[in-house]
């Protein structure tokens, strides 16, 4: 009986690892679309829409992709990129619709919400998709607001990871008046006004104030143009340290929360490392460094760590996020001094020791008297943590450890039949 159980142990090891593996991977639309050659061009604009990378941060969801005559169809009609990304954003279902549950909808219909629902740009309830299962094995999809019309079928499954995400073809893309009404460039839109409207009205109004910055921050929207923009009540404490700073400072300070390229969500949780600002100037680096642990985005200068706490328009060639510190760069303000080391305590002394001997006394003092001044030094390049970020950013996959170690220790000792007690 021994062996069999020993093979029965190894069983359960070798699925426990197998079980804890399955658990750190995502999906990648991306990669799922591209073993089926039919749909690339619904694959490519959902690249290009940055869809794809906020698909493949959701769980529980259904994308309804169309093949590439559909779209070819839908990109006649020149839909600007803005445009293209409302129409698609209502093909991706905030809930998990396989095959089989298609055709067992729960009285019969269904209504889903998209992405685009989830946007706040669709205006009312016009962002969700009736789904109703039809006579003769047909599933009818319609936008909300296209007067009750099926216009498009399911037509197959491509792929399912179930309860995570599901992939389905429909006939045709779904109309939308709602989704297909043009939208501004990101570039035609007032950056002041969108900070304003989500809780950085302080920011928004000392940028308005500063004709230098506001030049510079308009200058560089179209080319790509990235905005860290402090909320009201971490600016607003800031104010009195603002208004000491001299013109060119205040200029200065304002275009370090901006970085003259586009930086998608995405893309600042996978290039972890040092970025240079508006306000860089050759030997002025004016620069911080992008870190991430899992979900959570940091901005780190030498002074200070902020957060990014939201989103408040991430479109190419524009992104603005909020966070919740003001940055503050060395070459403007001092980093705080580091506290006194304690002076050490005397060693206590024995009749029968004989005294140190000085040469070795100098050594320590002079050991003592360098000053310690770990937190102004400038880093040389981004620390380890943000290098084990960025591969976990490019598709490693990052384990928890203490959390696998206990899993295998448990396995291990259970085959060799050792006691955990």
């Amino acid at each position: 009986m021994q062996p069999l159980r020993l093979a029965n142990l190894a069983a359960l090891a070798v699925t426990l690892l197998l079980l804890a593996t399955a658990t750190t991977h995502a999906h990648n639309i991306t990669r799922i679309l591209e073993k089926h050659p039919d749909f690339s061009t619904f694959n490519k604009y959902l690249t290009l829409t940055h869809l794809a990378p906020e698909i493949n941060q959701r769980t529980t969801i259904t994308v309804c992709a169309v093949d590439n005559g559909a779209m070819n169809e839908l990109l006649s009609k020149h839909p600007s990129i803005n445009t293209l990304k409302n129409i698609l954003s209502l093909h991706v279902l905030l809930d998990y619709f396989g095959a089989k549950k298609l055709h067992q909808i729960t009285n019969g219909t269904a209504l889903a919400a998209t992405m685009f629902q989830a946007t706040g740009t669709a205006p009312g309830s016009m962002g969700f998709v009736n789904i109703t299962d039809l006579r003769g094995g047909k599933v009818g999809f319609g936008a909300e607001n296209n007067g009750g019309a099926l216009s498009a079928f399911f037509v197959k499954s491509l792929e399912e990871i179930p309860y995570n995400i599901s992939i389905i073809q429909i006939s045709k893309p779904l109309p939308s008046a709602a989704a297909e009404a043009p939208t501004p460039a990101p570039s035609q839109q007032n950056l002041t006004s969108i900070m304003s409207r989500h809780g950085c009205k302080v920011f928004a109004d000392t940028l308005s104030a500063s004709p230098d910055a506001m030049s510079t921050f308009s200058d560089n929207v179209d080319g790509g143009l990235t905005v860290f923009c402090p909320m009201d009540d971490a600016f607003k404490a800031f104010l009195p340290k603002y208004k000491n700073l001299t013109a060119a400072g205040k200029a200065s300070l304002l275009e370090y929360h901006a970085t003259p390229v586009y930086e998608s969500m995405a893309m600042l949780k996978s290039n972890n490392g040092l970025m240079n600002t508006l306000a860089t100037d050759g030997a002025s680096k004016f620069d911080f460094t992008v870190q991430n642990d899992g979900d959570q985005v940091t901005l780190k200068t030498k002074i200070v760590t902020a957060k990014i706490t939201g989103t408040l328009i991430d479109e190419d060639p524009l992104a603005i996020y909020t966070i919740d510190k003001v940055l503050l760069p060395r070459e403007l303000f001092k980093a705080p001094a580091p506290s006194p080391a304690p002076a050490p305590a005397p060693e206590p002394a024995t009749a029968d020791a004989p005294a140190s001997p000085k040469k070795g006394g100098k050594k320590k003092q002079k050991a003592a008297d360098a000053p310690a001044d770990e937190e102004t030094a400038p880093a040389d390049s981004p620390s380890d943590a943000a290098d084990e970020s960025a591969d976990d950013g490019n598709g490693a996959v990052r384990f928890n450890g203490a959390r696998y170690v206990n899993v295998i220790f448990v396995v291990v000792a259970l085959c060799f039949g050792f006691s955990l007690l």
